[in-house]
């Protein structure tokens, strides 16, 4: 393996981003179990809001894959304006507390994803980071009427929040994420990550009530005093504008009622122990129902 410590750059953070003397490192990477968007809405939420700066830059153009996900440039009339390059950075910031942890964002690596995890342990030792924390967000069969769940996951079994485990086994594809969090175990340090249910019908488009859901799991575990605001608000009209959307369709009212029904029967502790649909059921594949909501929420503006 080529040395992990080519692959980024540190910067010295003004005094007032001194990360503490035993830091969290958040990571909250782009592009594979994101659904809704809920960990990007969260690092951009936390950089929006709070103060921060960029302590460590990692060398995107050894990682990311530009064929697989071209960045945007600008063609303007007759020559290209701009390239926008993909970003994969480490922040230092600072709770409302004046607490400084660290957060990791960008783009997932498509390649050298053992250099890459390597890189961060060698990060996280340099700061004495404490415990490293992953936002995840999947789409599952539930409906957005009901509390989003939250699956916790960790490296060390007392570090999973009691029942919020994964109740079984599973075989899923891999990640950066996940590899993080499995060599971090191996080096003795501790990683978990917080992965928030999305409505599968909405896991296409920005979903800020899932972002809020994260937020608030991750606050509670590691009591980091954050602003919410800006994001209920978001939150909110992403609501009013899904209401609208299914009062409008017989076929999504539906399906959101069928789920309703099945979501109360699992938490209702009935006969079904499984929040998957049930066997014949006919409910609309999920990139049908992401494909008619987002039809609704890129809508142009009705004319005054």
């Amino acid at each position: 393996m080529l040395d992990p410590r080519m692959l980024y750059t540190l910067t010295e953070p003004s005094p007032d981003l001194v990360p503490d003397d035993s830091p969290v490192l958040l990571h909250a990477l782009n592009g594979f179990v994101d659904a809704g968007s809920a960990p990007r809405l969260v690092a951009e939420h936390l950089l929006a809001t709070l103060p921060n700066q960029v302590v460590a830059t990692f060398d995107a153009d050894q990682l990311v894959d530009y064929r697989s996900r071209r960045p945007a440039m600008v063609y303007d009339q007759d020559h290209y304006t701009s390239f926008e390059a993909p970003q994969l950075t480490l922040h230092a910031v600072r709770d409302l507390d004046g607490r400084v942890f660290l957060l990791l964002r960008g783009p997932e690596p498509d390649t050298q994803w053992e250099r890459f995890v390597a890189a961060v342990i060698e990060l996280v030792e340099h700061f004495g980071v404490t415990r490293t924390i992953g936002l995840h967000a999947i789409g599952m069969p539930v409906p957005h009427t009901r509390p989003l769940g939250v699956i916790a996951h960790a490296n060390r079994s007392d570090l999973v929040p009691v029942g919020e485990a994964w109740p079984g086994t599973v075989q899923i594809p891999g990640s950066a994420a996940a590899l993080l969090e499995l060599r971090l175990g191996e080096a003795g340090h501790a990683g978990l990550g917080f992965v928030v249910q999305v409505p599968h019908y909405l896991a296409e488009t920005s979903y800020p009530d899932a972002a809020a859901v994260l937020l608030d799991r991750l606050t509670a575990h590691v009591g980091l005093t954050i602003p919410r605001s800006e994001l209920l608000s978001a939150a909110e009209e992403a609501r009013e504008a899904i209401a609208e959307q299914v009062a409008g369709s017989t076929e999504i009212a539906q399906v959101v009622q069928a789920l309703e029904q099945q979501y109360d029967a699992y938490v209702g502790g009935q006969q079904r122990r499984s929040l998957l649909a049930a066997p014949g059921s006919a409910l609309p594949s999920a990139d049908e129902l992401a494909a008619e909501v987002e039809r609704f929420l890129q809508a142009e503006t009705p004319e005054d």
